[in-house]
């Protein structure tokens, strides 16, 4: 690793978005970063699986969960397969189920919390779309970065 999200911000500053505390770690790759694609969804995670089942490139999965606990938007199964897409690593302001197998997976994984409970599927929400996660405006192309300290978000450089 190159960077650190500190550095990153001593950097950038103005330039720098950093994400509010409270995202916590249960992707077995603790340190991550790639171009930003995006999904907005609300207890129905049809959209995330869709996406993370296209190849990921190295790119990370930023998810507009609204913050809901009530049901997980990620679990294994979707998991294991953004791992065989390439994909770098999934940030949700929402829940994730299976955390012990998501410990196992070479994939970043931050979330607000964990339940056992799934999501329905109801073909609901809207991809690579403008989102708010950790009190930051997120678009589709900028550039996130995660480590032990946090997450940052740049526009492409």
């Amino acid at each position: 690793m190159s960077w650190t999200t500190p550095d990153l911000y001593d950097e950038l500053r103005d330039e720098a978005r950093v994400l509010a505390a409270g995202f916590l770690d249960y992707g077995g790759r603790e340190v991550f970063s790639g171009p930003v694609r995006t999904a907005r969804c609300l207890e129905d995670n049809s959209r995330v699986k869709e996406l993370l089942a296209t190849p990921g490139d190295g790119a990370v999965l930023v998810v507009d969960g609204a913050g809901s606990l009530t049901c997980a938007l990620l679990g294994d199964m979707i998991a294991a397969g953004a791992v065989e897409q390439g994909w770098a690593g999934v940030v949700i302001a929402g829940a994730v189920r299976d955390v012990e197998i998501l410990r196992t997976l070479d994939l970043g994984v931050r979330a607000l919390g964990s339940i056992p409970r799934p999501s329905t599927r109801q073909g609901r929400g809207e991809v690579d779309v403008p989102v708010t996660v950790g009190g930051v405006r997120i678009e589709p192309g900028d550039v996130l970065y995660a480590d032990a300290t946090g997450l940052l978000v740049t526009a492409p450089r």
